[in-house]
């Protein structure tokens, strides 16, 4: 099927774009490493309830919010490009957050025609087109993600028991998504033996987080103070994940120029920028073009504005605060409600 014209259009404004530097994604990362974990530290070290503690776990939870959200960027990095960073990122970042790379191969699917806004697409839940309540519901999830994962990767050793036990988990409990009835297709070429690897380092790291307690080296109000962290961070991404589509697909298949539509490009200032790291408030941008790396997106975004005509498709993607975005997913919800056809979209979990 050839590149629907408005599509053309768009790639030829950005075709200069699609070139990663390097320097800035490793810089941004050690940045944020440096910030959030001294902030973390402070926290943790804090007096329970003081101005210090709430005020270092808010920078802790931002800054590790945004540095968490490499792994977005990676899913899209092609195979090979860049890997002492996505190593790098998984020693640094995704073993002690417990958020391992590979866990988000599922995205891929996310940006399929034929997957997206299916029962195939583990990131999407038809949101607006449910009863209210499960916008609740969606955003509780992050109580309960952080308890899943830390025993997931307590069990790890578990499931390597048996091949039909390993798949059966590799297929069901690896992958971030919010969508539960999504399966992770794993290819005959998936690196096992790397995941393997990495999944057995998040496994030592959350049991050394128990043991440590055990041998009382820390009180066990320290794993309270990890819970904490861990809801914080979770929260922001789920917060930006509530307003990244319209959620009104309701399981059929949609074409390209259909996902731009049901996602959202936020403007916003500078608080955008702080709750929606890394380029993710031009979500529409990037379902349009996924390779686009976040540094260009925001560039990208203004030439598009700049150079599409006024009846533009692009141009319903723009919102200009996430409040915005907000009140017309509520009020589609409670549409919903009222016309008694909102249905069970609670099967949600955490997704980056």
């Amino acid at each position: 099927m050839s590149t629907p014209a408005p599509i053309a259009e768009m790639r030829r404004i950005v075709g200069d774009q699609f070139h990663h530097w390097a320097w800035l994604y490793w810089l941004d990362m050690f940045a944020c490493i440096a910030v959030g974990y001294t902030a973390a530290s402070f926290y943790l070290a804090a007096p329970w309830f003081s101005a210090r503690q709430i005020i270092c776990l808010a920078i802790a939870a931002l800054a590790l919010f945004r540095v968490g959200s490499f792994i977005h960027e990676i899913a899209h990095l092609r195979q090979g490009k860049m890997r002492a960073f996505q190593v790098a990122w998984n020693v640094l970042v995704g073993i002690p957050l417990l958020m391992p790379s590979f866990f988000y191969t599922n995205h891929i699917d996310h940006h399929k025609t034929d997957h997206y806004g299916t029962e195939h697409d583990g990131e999407y839940v038809p949101l607006g087109t449910s009863a209210w309540h499960h916008i609740v519901l969606f955003m509780a999830q992050a109580l309960v993600m952080p308890l899943y994962v830390f025993v997931r990767f307590l069990l790890s050793p578990i499931t390597f028991l048996t091949p039909g036990l390993r798949q059966w988990t590799l297929e069901h409990c690896s992958s971030f998504v919010m969508n539960f009835h999504h399966r992770l297709n794993v290819p005959k070429s998936a690196p096992r033996k790397l995941w393997a690897a990495v999944e057995l380092a998040c496994s030592a790291r959350a049991w050394a987080m128990l043991l440590v307690i055990v041998a009382g080296l820390y009180p066990w109000t320290r794993l309270f103070q990890l819970y904490l962290l861990s809801v914080s961070i979770l929260s922001l991404n789920y917060n930006r994940n509530l307003v990244a589509h319209h959620y009104r697909n309701r399981g059929g298949t949609m074409s390209h120029l259909d996902q731009l539509i049901d996602s959202v490009n936020i403007t916003g200032g500078w608080l955008t920028e702080l709750f929606f790291p890394l380029g993710l408030r031009y979500h529409a941008l990037h379902h349009l073009f996924p390779a686009l790396p976040y540094h260009e997106l925001p560039s990208a975004h203004r030439k598009l504005l700049g150079e599409l005509p006024p009846d533009s498709p692009y141009r319903v993607t723009v919102f200009p605060t996430y409040w915005s975005v907000l009140r017309e997913l509520i009020g589609d919800t409670l549409r919903a409600t009222r016309r008694g056809k909102g249905h069970g979209g609670g099967q949600m979990a955490a997704t980056s």
